[in-house]
C-alpha cells in the first residue's frame, strides 16, 4: 500500500523508501520525484487512470474524464465541468478562510474565489460580492 498524506493533507504516493510522500499529481508526470524512480515505472503509468491505484484518482461527472485526486477540493476547476469541486461527487468541505464563496463568472473557479482577488477592480463572482461584500 502507498497510500500516504501529502503536503496540505493532499492524498501522496508513498515512494519506496517509505520516507517520501509525493503528492498523487506528480505520479506519471514524466518527473521523477521518487529516489528510485517508481512514481514513473510503466506498471503504474502505462494505462492512465486505469493502471494507477484507485485513491490517485478522481472521477469527473463526466465518465471520460479524470483528475488525480489531490485536485479535488483543491479551488480549482480542474475536470472543467467544477465537478470536482461542488456536489455529491467531490464532497468538499465549505470555502476555507483564504477563500470566498460565491458563483464565479471565470472557468477556472467554481464556488469559492481566493479572497486575494477580492476587491481588486474585477468582477469574479455574480452579483459582484466579490467587490462589494468580500
Amino acid at each position: 500500500n502507498r497510500f500516504c498524506t501529502a503536503s496540505n493533507n493532499q492524498t501522496g504516493f508513498l515512494c519506496n523508501g517509505r520516507v517520501t510522500c509525493i503528492p498523487a499529481s506528480q505520479v506519471c508526470d514524466g518527473i521523477s520525484n521518487c529516489r528510485h524512480g517508481e512514481d514513473e515505472q510503466q506498471k503504474l503509468c502505462g494505462d492512465l487512470p486505469h493502471s494507477l491505484p484507485g485513491y490517485l484518482v478522481f472521477h469527473c461527472s463526466n465518465t471520460r474524464s479524470w483528475v488525480y485526486a489531490d485536485q479535488r477540493c483543491n479551488g480549482l476547476n480542474d475536470c472543467g465541468d467544477c465537478s470536482d469541486e461542488v456536489g455529491s461527487l467531490a464532497a468538499c468541505p465549505p470555502c476555507g478562510s483564504q477563500w470566498w464563496s460565491c458563483s464565479s463568472v471565470f472557468y477556472e473557479y467554481c464556488s469559492c474565489i481566493p479572497r486575494r482577488l477580492c476587491r481588486d477592480g474585477v468582477q469574479h463572482c455574480l452579483g459582484w460580492s466579490d467587490e462589494y461584500l468580500c
